[in-house]
């Protein structure tokens, strides 16, 4: 399945590339003549997507929020979101607006909170995003490894987990494929993100991993939802 990604900054839709938010530009798609992210998440629900993946960058940065915005688009097509949640309030507050939340290791401050939040929340509606930038895990507050995360992992049982390679975001570059093979035996949790191409697919369904986000590839037209 392919969940189309959404980066909102000051209400409307964004691109860029390797997670450089400071250089994003308005997003051209060719769902929609507009950024507008209400009509371009109205048009891709037309087109068959099932949900959204939605990084709402002013809350990531402690700069604002699209919540509202968010939870318009949630009322008609079901939205994961990254809003920065690292805690059980943060967490509570994510989903009054959105289907699901992504806790991401680039905004959690310890492990404990992680724990607390899948003891206290329904696992279903949580998300666990490992973000990787330059192959090490990106994290502002711990220093954090593919051990610890496995360690952790283990214990918590995730529905869903992100790999997200964000120095290969709209890039269009391909997998990362090292990053899966550090997690052999979850693929059937992992939702793959970061550099899809069109050749890559065939080759995720053969490593069991049936889920992907697309965001550059997908709005320049150059991976089809179906």
């Amino acid at each position: 399945m392919i969940i189309p990604v959404l980066d909102i900054k000051d209400g409307i839709a964004v691109s860029g590339k390797s997670g450089n938010r400071k250089t994003y530009k308005p997003l051209q798609t060719v769902f929609h003549p507009s950024s507008h992210p209400l009509k371009i998440a109205r048009s891709l629900l037309d087109k068959g997507a099932e949900q959204l993946y939605i990084a709402d960058l002013d809350a990531i940065e402690g700069k604002g929020s699209n919540g509202d915005l968010v939870g318009e688009i949630n009322q008609f097509i079901p939205v994961m979101l990254d809003c920065g949640a690292n805690d059980m309030d943060s967490v509570s507050g994510a989903l009054q607006v959105a289907d699901k939340v992504i806790v991401a290791t680039e905004t959690l401050k310890n492990m404990d909170d992680l724990h607390e939040i899948f003891c206290r929340v329904n696992r279903e509606r949580i998300i666990l995003s490992i973000d990787v930038m330059d192959n090490k895990v990106l994290s502002k507050y711990m220093e954090l490894d593919f051990n610890i995360l496995r360690e952790n992992l283990e214990k918590l049982q995730p529905c869903s987990i992100i790999l997200l390679d964000i120095s290969r975001v709209g890039t269009e570059g391909g997998i990362n494929w090292g990053l899966i093979n550090e997690f052999t035996g979850l693929e059937s949790s992992i939702i793959l993100g970061g550099g899809i191409t069109e050749d890559d697919m065939h080759q995720l369904n053969k490593k069991g991993v049936n889920k992907v986000l697309v965001g550059t590839a997908l709005h320049k037209g150059l991976i089809k939802l179906f």
